[in-house]
């Protein structure tokens, strides 16, 4: 099963902002999956996205992208990418075992292209007749009234019934819809990240993990997490402020209920 992902940038509230639609379609039915206005597209918006899609559809075998910074590492301009080094995107797909393919040519990506023709033309002017002139609003909007409608006028049927999506076994996806970034433990216990000092807090099952490699997590909602193997060693907010269990709850539910 293939997906495109890509993002179209438009004036889609009629007036001088300019805004980016990404979207997520099938290869096979057109039909859109996943679709939301952000300021700009990266890695960031993207990931989100896929979460979305995994969360609700399920995983698919492989996705279908433009050579953006945020999908791929390409060494010299016009060579081909690096398959090995990867982007935060695509260690996030190889963890879920989702092949990356990278588009080489306009046409290649004409599927996603012809879709956009068609969102430009009509999106603007839904937006205007509902009112809406916020980024909130109109993904509102798309998720609740106007995916749906637009699937029903475009998407094919599939030449077979029934889902090529897999239920995701993955227990932890705030751990692979995230940006990581290695760190390694500090004689005081602590971990130095992007001008925060992230302490970690005793751990019953080790004294110290000063000299250990840990991974820090920056997750989707803002904040930071510190991993070491399997264990979570710490949980902060934007600031490098440790969370209690209350707050790590909250973050959690906040993360669910945005997703719904």
């Amino acid at each position: 099963m293939l997906l495109h992902i890509d993002a179209s940038q438009h004036q889609w509230f009629c007036d001088e902002r300019w805004h980016d639609l990404i979207a997520i379609l099938d290869d096979a039915t057109s039909s859109i999956y996943y679709a939301q206005l952000v300021e700009e597209e990266s890695t960031r918006t993207v990931l989100r996205a896929l979460r979305q899609v995994v969360e609700e559809q399920g995983l698919f075998c492989s996705l279908y992208s433009d050579r953006a910074s945020h999908f791929w590492l390409t060494p010299k301009t016009g060579e081909p990418v690096d398959r090995q080094a990867l982007t935060q995107v695509g260690r996030a797909l190889s963890e879920l075992n989702i092949q990356m393919i990278p588009a080489y040519s306009p046409q290649a990506r004409g599927r996603s292209e012809r879709s956009f023709r068609t969102w430009q033309g009509r999106l603007p002017q839904e937006l205007r007749l509902a009112g809406l002139t916020t980024l909130a609003g109109a993904n509102r909007f798309l998720r609740e009234r106007y995916i749906s409608e637009f699937n029903e006028r475009f998407a094919v049927a599939a030449a077979e019934e029934g889902t090529a999506f897999m239920p995701c076994a993955h227990t932890d996806l705030d751990r692979v819809f995230c940006l990581q970034h290695e760190g390694v433990v500090a004689r005081d216990n602590t971990v130095s990240f992007a001008r925060l000092t992230l302490q970690i807090e005793r751990q019953r099952w080790r004294g110290t993990l000063a000299g250990c490699r840990v991974l820090v997590y920056e997750h989707l909602d803002g904040t930071l997490s510190l991993g070491y193997g399997a264990h979570e060693v710490g949980r902060y907010n934007s600031e490098g402020a440790p969370l209690s269990a209350a707050a790590k709850d909250g973050m959690k539910k906040a993360v669910k209920k945005r997703a719904a």
